[in-house]
């Protein structure tokens, strides 16, 4: 389900020296094992319902986030590693733009 990509690209930051370096293999093990198994449920169960992607994707934020929360608490790190870069603009909802109107 692609609602769920962006939403995930937290994930690939650890994949970066700057990230990867601040989370235990412990950690790694956990986040990759996770979104591994969220793929593969993905996978065989692209007709579940939207609650079943919702729990899903639940389960997985907790997992992530924890591990985060943690990695972020303990060592200070940049949040700046590009966290949001795919993420949707969410705007500064002060109303369109006359540049966005047709």
């Amino acid at each position: 389900m692609t609602f769920l990509i962006p939403r995930y690209t937290t994930i690939a930051c650890k994949k970066e020296q700057k990230i990867s370096s601040k989370l235990d293999a412990t950690d790694k093990k956990k986040i990759e094992d996770a979104v591994d198994g969220t793929i593969q449920w993905l996978d065989g169960n692209q007709l579940a319902e939207d609650d079943e992607f919702e729990d899903k994707m639940k389960e997985l934020e907790g997992i992530c986030n924890h591990i985060i929360a943690k990695m972020y608490q303990g060592a200070g790190v940049d949040m700046a590693c590009g966290l949001d870069e795919h993420a949707p603009s969410r705007g500064s909802g002060a109303g369109p733009m006359t540049e966005e109107v047709d």
